[in-house]
């Protein structure tokens, strides 16, 4: 059984930075791929970053210059370090885990390859 936690998220003002984890756990094989997705009320799920099982990293252009995505493989581990923060950002993000065989790179930005998501956790940036 795989588990993936999400932690990190609260409320922050504008400009502000906040950094998420998401950590796996169960027969994950070690190295993990995982992925940062976003839903803010009355929208759909987006993209936001990936860290593929490469080490690749891609980000959305919403975000790109802002957030930073890293992996700590001992830990099963993820982070999203979010900085500059804006109103828009405000969303519950979900951590997405992509196992073998992995997702390719056409797909990597759709939800509907990754194996196990988290519960997601509420970032709220006040203006």
């Amino acid at each position: 059984q795989v588990q993936v936690v999400e932690s990190g998220g609260g409320l922050v003002q504008a400009g502000g930075s906040l950094r998420l984890t998401c950590t796996a756990s169960g027969r994950t094989n070690g190295r993990v791929a995982m992925a940062w997705f976003r839903q803010a009320p009355d929208k759909e799920r987006e993209f936001v970053s990936v860290i593929r099982y490469n080490s690749e990293t891609r980000y959305s252009s919403s975000v790109k210059g802002r957030f930073t995505i890293s992996r700590d493989n001992s830990k099963a581990t993820v982070y999203l370090q979010m900085n500059n923060l804006k109103p828009e950002d405000t969303a519950v993000y979900y951590c997405g885990l992509d196992l073998p065989p992995y997702i390719i790179s056409s797909q990597l930005e759709y939800e509907e390859g990754y194996d196990y998501w988290g519960q997601g956790t509420q970032v709220t940036v006040s203006s």
